[in-house]
């Protein structure tokens, strides 16, 4: 088996993944904001705050109701926690909770 036969599955996954993320957020690396998320336990956080596994946290409906306010929120809470993301950090991360749990087009 070739080496192109055996990358092309690859090519044809990362460009199908790429057309899922919105134009606000091109260029997140979405393996970084997955790292990112288990490195600073995001998810365990939201567990203190919401009853259950912390998804309650995630309402398309309610403060976050766009691609620009879940970057916000992101944001708000890289302020908060005082945690120091960079611009393109906070891109990653929201990119995947809006992968995740948001869907915004």
């Amino acid at each position: 088996m070739t080496l192109t036969r055996l990358l092309l599955p690859l090519i044809f996954v990362t460009a199908a993944q790429a057309q899922d993320i919105p134009a606000l957020y091109k260029g997140a690396d979405l393996k970084l904001g997955e790292s990112l998320i288990a490195k600073h336990k995001c998810d365990a956080c939201h567990q203190q705050k919401v009853v259950g596994d912390g998804s309650a946290i995630y309402r398309p409906k309610g403060k976050v109701n766009s691609l620009s306010a879940l970057r916000g929120q992101v944001e708000a809470c890289d302020q908060a926690l005082n945690v120091g993301l960079f611009p393109e950090e906070i891109n990653s991360i929201s990119a995947v909770l809006n992968r995740d749990h948001y869907r915004f087009k």
